[in-house]
């Protein structure tokens, strides 16, 4: 089953997606009038479950508008969580980035903040490259969405969309390269799961005019550090009222020579959850 936030007659509303059919889940009553009161509750799986049957009598058409599966919850991400993320910011570093080799071996992994809701864009909505920054890349990747007392709930398709001109300049710059207006996308939809270990395929094409510049691959098998390991120490001294999504990082770096211009269409698609398309500007 997956859960969608889209754009109804009165506002924004929370939908249910199971063998083929989407229902109104707010419709059905109960805490799903927004993300924030679902994700909020002590078991966010089992209220879904139980609200399945009321949700039924509340069909809705397949092609809604879908929107950013977040309402006011805030968006943090993970670094230098694959091996070919590593690589790729030690060779973009100006002095050499050999502290990312030890933030990759490290126990502690490297969190951080990368957007509040207002900065998070959904599947077909603009992605942004800064005007100050000649190197931009998107980075695809599997995006944790968990409750409010850390239960992981599912995942979801991010889009860390980042400035490694700026980044390679200093680690330092790091929020500048990370955190700006449309540099998060979120969606399309939350894939239901209490796993912390679903081993997913990732897949990322850009277009350009019609025609593939860049495409690649991965897998979340690849990843150095597992989802338990990651949400437990975003937990450690944070508290999320109303849930928090997390970027678990990226598997996939188009080469150095290659970077994002305005009109490009960045698809990312994830197995068993779906595709998040935007165009940059």
């Amino acid at each position: 089953m997956n859960i969608f936030r889209f754009k109804g007659p009165g506002g924004p509303r929370l939908g249910l997606e199971t063998e083929g059919e989407r229902f109104d889940l707010s419709a059905a009553g109960g805490d799903f009038t927004d993300m924030s009161s679902w994700l909020s509750l002590p078991d966010p799986l089992s209220a879904v479950d139980d609200a399945l049957s009321r949700a039924r009598d509340f069909p809705i058409e397949p092609e809604v508008v879908l929107l950013p599966p977040t309402d006011v919850q805030e968006v943090w991400a993970c670094g230098v969580t694959y091996l070919r993320s590593k690589v790729a910011r030690m060779d973009e570093s100006e002095a050499g980035g050999d502290f990312y080799d030890q933030v990759y071996d490290a126990e502690r992994p490297e969190i951080f903040f990368k957007a509040g809701a207002n900065r998070v864009v959904g599947p077909g909505e603009k992605i942004r490259i800064r005007r100050d920054s000649s190197w931009n890349v998107p980075e695809p990747e599997m995006a944790l969405v968990l409750s409010s007392s850390g239960l992981i709930i599912g995942q979801t398709i991010g889009n860390d969309v980042s400035s490694r001109s700026i980044e390679g300049e200093n680690p330092l710059y790091l929020p500048q390269a990370k955190v700006y207006d449309g540099s998060c996308a979120l969606g399309p939809v939350i894939a239901l799961s209490n796993s912390w270990s679903v081993i997913r395929t990732i897949q990322m094409e850009i277009t350009r005019a019609g025609v593939t510049v860049y495409e690649g691959q991965t897998s979340t098998s690849k990843l150095r550090r597992n989802s338990r390991e990651l949400a437990e120490y975003l937990f450690r001294e944070l508290s999320f009222a109303t849930g928090v999504f997390l970027l678990t990082g990226t598997g996939i770096v188009p080469p150095d020579d290659f970077t994002l211009q305005s009109g490009d269409v960045v698809r990312i698609e994830i197995e068993d959850i779906g595709v998040l398309e935007n165009p940059v500007e």
